[in-house]
């Protein structure tokens, strides 16, 4: 249970949720260090729209600056490139189109982070999350959706545990974008108006392909074929990374009608095309699977 003087560490993005965060969290009393991650060498050029950055890494320590609270910046290149990265590129290798904010809420910000929490004697970790965290009477976490519609960040987070959701806090996650906008303009916070973060943090300016080619061109990765329902080929591609199931736009053909990827085939290089209600399905195929509340979900074979 959280007491009015617990210290807190905040994951700190550089973004005004985090900054809110951190702010709400010193308005009501609690020793507040702000804590910011490099996990990635940025071109100083870069314009994209991402988060994590050296700028980023600045705008957190004026906003710690401006509520008086400390902060401190640490280097997780290596774990990310490790953690995030490489499993990142190895899914979309594979045919599959991987989230690296799961794996990087579950290894980088929950793992990492709340161990550097730990360290530094805090009781609990607080994000600028789009999302709640309710305890029942039974003692059980519950974690739900911000209030926000349109902003809701639950779903990456779905990885967590109750003993993780137990030290967790998500501040923002009670309050609508446009009232954590108004809060960080009222107080003047240096990230007010700075637009949100839309990008991959580490593929700026969103051309994942084009990211996993350069990271993979000493492998001599080749292109294969794209291929209708029936196997025909329609014409070639530059690699499957490229493509993910359900794509539309960005094939490079022209079919007189609307099109999608269907199926992306890893051992043949096949990327197979068809028309929108081939995209159907009978069911699906999932791992690592994590249950929330587990007890909810105990099975009689269990």
């Amino acid at each position: 249970m959280l007491h009015r003087s617990d210290r807190v560490v905040v994951a700190m993005s550089g973004g005004v949720d985090s900054s809110v965060a951190a702010y709400l969290l010193k308005e009501e009393g609690h020793d507040v260090i702000g804590i910011s991650l490099k996990v990635w060498d940025y071109d100083s050029k870069t314009n994209g729209k991402t988060c994590c950055s050296f700028r980023d890494i600045e705008d957190a320590r004026r906003v710690c600056d401006k509520i008086g609270v400390p902060f401190y910046a640490f280097d997780y290149q290596k774990e990310f490139r490790q953690k995030v990265i490489d499993p990142f590129i190895s899914e979309y290798l594979n045919g599959r189109t991987p989230n690296p904010c799961i794996l990087c809420n579950q290894q980088i910000k929950f793992g990492q982070l709340a161990r550097e929490a730990e360290k530094l004697g805090a009781s609990f970790l607080a994000t600028g999350h789009h999302a709640r965290v309710v305890r029942d009477e039974k003692g059980i976490y519950h974690l739900l959706k911000g209030i926000d519609p349109q902003k809701d960040q639950s779903y990456v987070l779905y990885r967590l545990t109750q003993n993780e959701l137990s030290r967790i806090l998500f501040p923002v996650g009670d309050y609508t974008k446009a009232e954590i906008r108004k809060i960080a303009l009222r107080e003047q916070l240096p990230t007010a108006v700075k637009p949100e973060s839309q990008d991959i943090c580490f593929v700026a300016g969103g051309d994942h392909g084009d990211f996993i080619q350069r990271r993979i061109g000493e492998r001599g990765e080749t292109g294969g074929v794209f291929v209708d329902i029936a196997g025909r080929v329609l014409g070639k591609h530059d690699g499957i990374h490229h493509f993910t199931v359900g794509q539309r736009r960005g094939l490079g053909l022209s079919m007189g009608e609307r099109t999608y990827v269907i199926r992306i085939e890893p051992e043949t290089k096949r990327v197979v095309i068809g028309s929108r209600s081939d995209l159907g399905a009978a069911g699906l195929v999932a791992r690592d699977v994590n249950w929330v509340q587990p007890d909810r979900f105990q099975t009689d074979a269990e």
